[in-house]
């Protein structure tokens, strides 16, 4: 196998990892953003978002001379087997997705087209998460505004990548999908990912576009029905871990994305869902399924808030320490993180919080109210608090000293939305334990 030549077009979250893994993997890379500030930042070394192994990777890459960075589409689709369209598909109001970032990226490729040899031939590749359908309209603006001489071919491979882990998803993946609408783009995009040891799923485009939206809706879904289950669990005393525990040993359900907690948030999940529902839509299809699960998801965030009234009854005036603003732990995403509607709605009603995250607090000072308290260490942010609240189950929080905890409280009552302590080990402590679709633990030391 050869190396390939690759330009990715977008360098945020999944073109920056992905295009710095092709380049792990032996393939040359040029990575294009319109941000002259972020390019010049990354062809030092630098990197923009927290992600394990990212940095590390993007150094060695660049010192091998596999990986490098542009603002000019033109200067790296010269020499270019295959370029990936890899910019934002935000949300619009009505939850469909913003496809100008698309269009405007098919239309200077089709431009930049006419600028190479007669011969030459491009596989253009939508890696952006992009509703059905999207492939025809990028292969449309191409041949609309590319001379008619020249041979490209559209295809889809969506990305499966999870925060926190994407190095190792991208590496070591459950599968890779494609779709294709050729021979020769299916035989390329094949000795692409030639060195990635996993299932390939060839498939038309319109599959696998749907694949990606599918995938993430139905794990959503999974997310909001054991939330669900984890009301009627508190309701009736069960406990929603034993639960899951039952569900997912059959096989197939399996265990993954049944844990009880604040429910779901970052970049993709509520983007996707919503996004989902509308093509089903205007399609004329009822998927009101999915409205659903993100009322579930929404009214978890409230749940929360409940279960800090009924542990600590009066709100106004307490001092809360906060473990975690990310949406989950190992990044520093705080986009849709339930921390955000949490501590707004506490602030509101008076509180005075005091949060810490290892890596988030500086993304979440631009989302969060004023009025949040930052500090520099999970001992600070509990010294002398009311209560402890948990929001992202980060290791360092998961292997605390309960005992220490309790030393720092002013009371030792903790509200925990991610399950991460046993109630036997806090009856046993002696804490006020509230957690998600479990019992509380009401010890009368207060």
């Amino acid at each position: 196998m050869g190396s390939l030549k690759i330009s990715m077009i977008g360098s945020g979250y999944v073109g920056l990892v992905t295009g710095t893994c092709f380049a792990e993997i032996g393939h040359k890379v040029i990575c294009v953003d319109n941000n002259e500030e972020k390019i010049a930042f990354l062809s030092s070394g630098g990197c923009p978002i927290y992600e394990p192994g990212l940095p590390e990777m993007i150094a060695r890459n660049i010192a091998a001379g596999r990986l490098s960075f542009d603002t000019s589409i033109e200067e790296a689709m010269r020499e270019t087997d295959i370029i990936f369209i890899a910019v934002n598909t935000p949300p619009r109001e009505d939850g469909s997705a913003d496809l100008s970032y698309v269009e405007n990226v098919a239309r200077t490729i089709a431009e930049n087209l006419s600028s190479l040899p007669n011969n030459s031939y491009r596989l253009i590749v939508d890696k952006s998460t992009v509703p059905v359908e999207t492939g025809d309209k990028v292969s449309r603006t191409i041949r609309y505004y590319a001379p008619h001489d020249r041979e490209f071919d559209v295809a889809s491979n969506p990305e499966f990548l999870r925060e926190g882990s994407a190095v190792e998803d991208f590496l070591k993946p459950d599968r890779i999908v494609i779709g294709v609408t050729s021979p020769r783009s299916e035989a390329l995009l094949r000795e692409l990912y030639e060195p990635i040891h996993a299932p390939l799923l060839a498939t038309d485009i319109y599959s696998a576009e749907i694949i990606k939206h599918a995938s993430n809706s139905f794990l959503a879904t999974k997310i909001s029905f054991i939330n669900a289950v984890s009301k009627l669990a508190e309701a009736t005393g069960a406990d929603v871990e034993m639960i899951a525990r039952g569900m997912g040993l059959d096989r197939r359900i399996s265990p993954s994305f049944l844990s009880a907690g604040l429910g779901y948030g970052g970049s993709c999940f509520p983007k996707d869902v919503k996004a989902f529902h509308r093509i089903a839509q205007e399609k004329g299809i009822d998927f009101s399924l999915l409205k659903e699960v993100e009322r579930i998801n929404d009214g978890q965030r409230k749940n929360f808030v409940k279960k800090v009234h009924e542990a600590l009854w009066v709100v106004k005036g307490k001092k809360l320490g906060v473990w975690g603003l990310s949406f989950k732990p190992n990044t520093d995403d705080m986009r849709s993180a339930p921390s955000i509607d949490i501590i707004s709605e506490l602030l509101k009603e008076g509180a005075e919080v005091i949060a810490y995250d290892p890596v988030a607090m500086e993304k979440a000072k631009d989302l969060l109210p004023k009025k949040t308290v930052y500090v520099n260490s999970k001992e600070e942010a509990i010294n002398g608090a009311d209560a402890l609240l948990v929001l992202t189950e980060w290791k360092e929080f998961r292997f605390s000293d309960i005992l220490e905890i309790k030393k720092l409280l002013k009371r030792p009552i903790i509200i925990d939305g991610r399950n991460m302590f046993k109630p036997q080990d806090m009856t046993r402590a002696g804490f006020v334990y509230y957690s998600m679709g479990r019992p509380p633990v009401l010890n009368d030391e207060r």
